[in-house]
This record gives C-alpha cells, structure tokens and sequence, in this order.
C-alpha cells in the first residue's frame, strides 16, 4: 500500500513522524508506504489539485491524502473537505482531511507537556480543542504559552517546525483522537486503507 500525503508545509511534516509511531504500534506486517508531499503553503485548489492528485494515481499511488488547515480559506473543515472533493471530483482513491480551526488544535490535547516545555501556568483551552474560539486559534494559545511561560519567556518563541515535534515527542495521538473528531477521521482513512479496525 503506497499512501501520498499532501501537506501544508513543514509543520504537517512535524506531525508525520507521530502519526509513523501511532501506525507502527497499530498495522504490524502492513504498515502503508506514505510519502509525503510538501506543499510550500496552501495545498492547491481547483484544477491544480486535481492534477495533482492525479499526477499520483497515475504514477501508482494507492490513495492520495489531502490535509489542510480549515484558515484562511475555508469557513470549517466540512467546507474544506467538500470543496476539495468537487475540485477531485468523484475519485474514490482521494480522501480530503483539515483540522479544524489550524494544526496547533491537535496539540492542545498535550497542555500538560506544553506547560512542561514551557513553564506556563495557564490552563488548557477549554471545551473540544478543534472548536476552540477562531478569534483566537489554537495556534494562537500555543504561541501564548510560549510568549508567557518561565522557561521560554524573552529567551524563545514558539516555532511550529521545533515544538510542535517536541510536543508531540513520546505522545500517543489516540489522546488528541479521543477529543478531535477530524484527527479521529484522518487517522481512521489510513486504518481502513490498510485493513486495520479504526479508532471508535
């Protein structure tokens, strides 16, 4: 099983090396051949990512994966997903996935090693970490905890790229799968792809 992942950037990247643990522990003898595809930004839209998406059918993928964040482009991850898939257009082997409101959603279920790397004393968001008020993103709050915390104050601030791999270092993502239904469902494609039982 060959899965191509289309990414946002570097960040998603970040967040593949979790999702390689979570699969490890969960499709021993058929763990899927993912590749990533980086996208320097915004995934494309319309035509583009039709051509895209076909590009890598053609060349022997056996799915094709879209991520993207839900800001700035799309009103939610609903409308994300639908748009993307009228822009594929009926392909049974594409699968679009967002994270609701921005990537930063599926982190905040670690508050308690986000407050370890960085000594902040404030409380998780709270309520469902993708429905986390879009006024201020979940991003936001992380950069937040960064900007105020004892052991990161004035000397660092939060870069995606860095601390988004150590908040996640060691984590199981069935934690933030548990609270975030749009992690549940990408993490479910790639189960059912591969023949295991997904997340309930």
């Amino acid at each position: 099983m060959r899965i191509v992942l289309i990414v946002e950037g570097r960040t998603e990247e970040v967040f593949l090396s979790a999702l390689r643990r979570f699969l490890l522990a969960r499709l021993a003898g058929k763990m899927p051949r993912s590749e990533p595809n980086r996208q320097d930004g915004l995934i494309p839209s319309g035509h583009e990512l039709k051509k895209l998406v076909d590009r890598h059918l053609n060349e022997g993928a056996s799915a094709v994966i879209a991520l993207t964040d839900v800001s700035p482009v799309f009103t939610d991850a609903t409308d994300a997903k639908n748009k993307m898939r009228q822009w594929v257009g009926d392909e049974r082997r594409f699968h679009p996935h967002a994270a609701q409101h921005d990537f930063e959603a599926w982190l905040l279920p670690y508050w308690d090693q986000i407050r370890k790397i960085t000594g902040c004393s404030r409380n998780a968001p709270p309520g469902n970490p993708e429905l986390v008020d879009h006024n201020s993103p979940p991003s936001e709050r992380v950069r937040e905890a960064f900007r105020t915390g004892t052991k990161t104050k004035n000397r660092r601030s939060y870069v995606k790229t860095r601390d988004a791999k150590l908040i996640l270092g060691g984590q199981d993502l069935t934690v933030a799968a548990t609270q975030c239904n749009e992690l549940k469902a990408f993490l479910n494609t790639i189960l059912t792809l591969c023949g295991a039982p997904p997340l309930s």
